[in-house]
């Protein structure tokens, strides 16, 4: 038999409860803390119980990942930081007057991740948290992130059309920013659900926030790209997470498109002629400086993989997220890759994430395979979807099945 699988899962989320943040506030911040914690609302009080000591508990966190079959995670935030009303994941950058205070909650988060991390740091790689509304501020926590072991890296923000407040992140007063990102190795991170615009709460609002969100998130993608950034700085290392890599090559044909366009000096009636353009095409930058994590994935998501190169694609499971593949991380696995060669699977589970964030294959491996996680499971056939699970990608092949079913049983009908 072939060795089992090292699985590394490049999407979790963890987080402080609110009142354990207090600890990691600066002294000053700490009575502002007291004020606000006053007139705290949870945002998610569906979720109190069992599933928020996920965030934290870092016994119950390890034993539920092995059950799943997981060695080891790339964490993401998840709770609510001080002086914030949700997660920083899903919140827009701050207003200015908001800027001190959030700046001062995110810093507790990195503070008390750190302390996370080092309860087992073989296994965690830590995301930290920065900010762009001043770029000195951005890089004193970006080398307080590197200092600190959070190999994670940092999730870049992702000003939406609305946030006039910030630059793009093409403009080119990032770029003390990228210098020191580049010079400390860390990894650049955004995470679905970035960089959406404000839909309001009228009916369609948040239909439309999740049709349109794959489009908003892959805008950094875009701007990095088409503004120089990687060609700047070849050095930096980019993902763009729970995406999948699907869309990329042909976003990348497009962005393709437009250099050549660009590179004629016209395009239509649009004059091009004194326009900086990228010294290589856009899918020269895509395939050196990014990678792609596919949470919880379906077949679908993992195609692409020849041109985006199978080396550049993570799997993930969302641990604890409800709309992940936890606790069904192994059907998701024989779901996702039947078919797919042994060893592009054993890239995509585990060892592209070890190159990117530095875990040590070496040190996982026999804990890694204790968990059983063997070439011949996941060649194994998902005949069922699992009937209890929330995973989205689940419960639309779950839909997709049944209607299949209903059609061939009415076809049936009708022939009879």
């Amino acid at each position: 038999m072939s060795r089992p699988y090292i699985t590394i899962t490049a999407d979790t989320h963890a987080g402080a409860s609110v009142q354990a943040y207090r600890e990691y506030l600066d002294a000053k911040a700490q009575a502002e803390f007291d004020e606000w914690r006053a007139g705290y609302s949870n945002p998610s009080r569906g979720h109190i119980g069992g599933k928020k000591t996920k965030n934290w508990d870092s016994a119950e966190r390890q034993a539920d990942l092995e059950a799943d079959g997981v060695v080891a995670e790339v964490i993401f935030p998840n709770t609510v930081p001080p002086f914030y009303k949700r997660a920083f994941h899903v919140s827009p950058p701050p207003q200015p007057d908001q800027y001190a205070r959030w700046r001062a909650g995110t810093q507790a988060h990195n503070r008390w991740l750190a302390d996370f991390c080092a309860e087992a740091p073989t296994r965690r790689a830590g995301i930290g948290l920065i900010h762009l509304n001043d770029v000195d501020d951005a890089i004193e926590d970006v080398q307080w992130i590197a200092k600190n072991g959070l190999r994670g890296g940092v999730l870049l923000p992702l000003p939406s059309p609305s946030d006039v407040h910030l630059k793009p992140l093409y403009h080119p007063d990032y770029d003390r920013l990228w210098a020191v990102i580049q010079d400390c190795g860390l990894v650049l991170n955004q995470h679905s659900g970035q960089g959406s615009p404000n839909y309001g709460d009228a009916q369609g609002a948040d239909a439309l926030w999740v049709l349109e969100m794959p489009f908003y998130v892959q805008r950094g993608f875009c701007q990095l790209i088409m503004g120089g950034v990687f060609e700047r700085f070849p050095g930096l290392r980019y993902i763009l997470t729970e995406s999948g890599c699907a869309w990329a090559p042909g976003l990348m044909k497009s962005l393709d498109g437009i250099f050549a366009g660009m590179k004629m000096g016209m395009m239509g009636e649009v004059d091009y002629s004194k326009s900086k353009i990228l010294s290589e095409p856009p899918s020269f930058y895509a395939k050196r400086n990014c990678w792609y994590g596919a949470s919880f994935p379906s077949p679908r998501d993992i195609q692409g993989r020849d041109v985006v190169g199978v080396d550049r694609v993570l799997w993930g499971n969302d641990y604890p997220h409800y709309e992940g593949c936890y606790p069904h991380s192994r059907e998701n696995m024989r779901w996702a890759f039947e078919g797919v060669r042994e060893e592009e699977v054993r890239m995509m589970l585990g060892e592209n994430a070890a190159a990117l964030y530095g875990f040590d294959l070496g040190v996982l491996q026999r804990e890694g395979e204790a968990l059983g996680i063997t070439p011949d499971l996941v060649e194994e056939p998902l005949d069922e979807i699992p009937a209890d699970s929330t995973c989205i990608t689940f419960v639309r092949e779950r839909m997709e099945r049944q209607a299949a079913k209903a059609l061939g049983g009415a076809s049936g009908a009708a022939v009879s």
